[in-house]
């Protein structure tokens, strides 16, 4: 497999991690009544909306989509499918958001609602990491040659985050780090409110 293709999952495993830690918080709540802690979950919402977001699925559609389009017609329709996601996710971040207020200002008959979406949005954003995992790499491998994966590993290597200038994977390590910091044991290390 090419290193493109290596560092984009590799980052799809940073992002599985915290939709794993966003879905463990809200389910110590619903399963254990444990205090939902609102200052860890909006860390991994503005995770979820920086690096993924703005970070991640440009460099998936400059570099992979692109590619794949320019080389063949195969991958046309999840392509769209991917795209259509992708232009859906700021909206789902933001309606995550919205119910997570309504949580924090209405108490626990704002939590179902925010508990449901939180499921979705994870069901969904693990569906789209499969289908790009699975069925992108399957077309990338008949379709790219050798001077197609190097040119996209030089594009890939000179692309840093146009808003800081800073190479994306400090810009990962950082924010998980946030998470880590905020959010308690098992998912994090703050012992204390």
């Amino acid at each position: 497999m090419s290193q493109l293709l290596a560092a984009l999952w590799d980052e799809h495993r940073s992002i599985a991690a915290v939709l794993h830690a966003l879905r463990f918080l809200v389910g110590e709540k619903r399963a254990h009544g444990k205090r939902l802690d609102t200052k860890a979950i909006r860390a991994i919402l503005y995770y979820l909306d920086v690096f993924p977001e703005r970070i991640h699925h440009p460099k998936e559609e400059r570099f992979l989509f692109a590619a794949l389009r320019g080389r063949t017609t195969e991958a046309d329709e999840v392509l769209d499918t991917l795209q259509h996601e992708h232009a859906g996710g700021e909206g789902a971040i933001r309606n995550l958001e919205q119910l997570l207020l309504r949580f924090e200002q209405g108490g626990d008959r704002e939590f179902v609602p925010f508990a449901v979406a939180v499921d979705r949005y994870v069901d969904d954003y693990r569906d789209h990491m499969r289908k790009e995992e699975e069925l992108l790499t399957q077309v990338a491998r008949k379709a790219f040659t050798e001077s197609d994966w190097v040119a996209l590993r030089a594009e890939w290597a000179s692309h840093r985050d146009p808003l800081s200038g800073l190479d994306d994977r400090i810009v990962n390590e950082e924010m998980i780090a946030r998470i880590v910091a905020l959010a308690p044991p098992p998912i994090g290390v703050r012992t204390s409110d």
